[in-house]
């Protein structure tokens, strides 16, 4: 039986949007997606969560963190077949790990495994100096410093290679331009 939450083989160079809630990653991620003309994976922990809460009121618990992940890599999966050289990620399970750990103080061990297997080239990380736009899933407007943390926290101790996000959304855009940009001219000059 094949595994859930691991990566289907790509040619694709995969990026992913990386951060604490209400720092851009959408947004980003879209622009980046109309950019390079290609595919991008949207947050399914969004839509899960939202559908939840309009039915139940209830919000994310543990029991909903592998439904989520599972949600998450077939989306990735799926997009990653039609994409146009890159794939742009709106999260990834490491992110899904980190709110685990954040929120529940554990993490399923299988998902936690495919975090630390499943390989993307770049990980675009984004700051928390961009105002804050609650909605009926935000929740920690007054802790986005010790999230942001625990979020690059992640990255090092897997030493996930990544690039600092700032400012406002013309800066991220065109800092996240010029590195993917180089990662694609690096896998250029590998194919000669």
């Amino acid at each position: 039986m094949e595994n859930p939450l691991a990566q289907q083989p790509s040619d694709s160079i995969k990026i992913v949007l990386f951060g604490p809630e209400s720092t851009g990653k959408t947004t980003l991620s879209g622009q980046l997606a109309q950019h390079y003309n290609t595919s991008w994976v949207r947050e399914y922990a969004r839509e899960y969560l939202q559908e939840k809460w309009d039915k139940t009121k209830l919000i994310c618990e543990l029991s909903d963190i592998l439904p989520i992940a599972r949600g998450q890599m077939f989306l990735e999966n799926k997009y990653a077949k039609c994409a146009n050289r890159v794939l742009i990620c709106d999260t990834d399970l490491l992110e899904t790990q980190v709110y685990s750990e954040a929120y529940y103080g554990t993490c399923p061990a299988e998902l936690e495994a495919a975090a630390k297997t499943n390989i993307y080239e770049l990980y675009l990380l984004t700051y928390i100096d961009v105002t804050w736009t609650p909605d009926d899933l935000r929740d920690r407007p007054n802790r986005r410093l010790e999230m942001f943390q625990h979020f690059e926290g992640a990255l090092k101790k897997l030493n996930k290679p990544y690039v600092l996000l700032k400012g406002g959304q013309t800066q991220r855009l065109k800092r996240a331009i010029f590195e993917i940009d180089k990662l694609l001219n690096k896998y250029r000059l590998n194919a000669l």
